[in-house]
């Protein structure tokens, strides 16, 4: 996958997200932390309608996990819209990512590069890096 020069990196999964960005080439991404934003997860109504049978009868779904996904995207839809990103790409864990494109602004969905459905946090940068370019 091409990550343009600058271009921000969101890392999430159900509890963390971290901010980075490109420093390096398309195709050789350097990365470097940018923030830790502090998010508000108030959205537990999230994912709720959307579970499959087994996990609403068991209680199997964490909503605290999809409220963090939905804060995750509303911060990054408020960052899309005042213009203080223009290239984005989203890597977050299978369930995190679908909770997130539940939420997605249109001004997101025009600067997203690439998503990767993959659990990398807690990854090494470098790591990171060569999975975006492997994508």
């Amino acid at each position: 996958m091409k990550a343009p020069h600058k271009a921000h990196v969101a890392l999430v999964d159900g509890e963390t997200f971290v901010l980075l960005r490109n420093h390096g080439k398309p195709f050789e991404p350097q990365l470097k932390q940018e923030a830790k934003p502090d998010l508000e997860a108030t959205n537990f109504s999230a994912g709720v309608r959307k579970q499959d049978d087994v996990s609403q009868q068991t209680g199997a779904t964490d909503l605290a996990e999809l409220a963090h996904g939905a804060a995750v995207a509303e911060w990054l839809n408020a960052k899309c819209v005042a213009g203080e990103i223009d290239d984005l790409v989203i890597i977050a864990d299978p369930k995190t990512l679908g909770e997130m494109r539940r939420h997605y602004h249109g001004e997101l969905e025009k600067r997203l590069v690439g998503e990767i459905d993959k659990t990398l946090t807690g990854e090494s940068l470098d790591r990171i890096g060569k999975a975006i370019s492997a994508a």
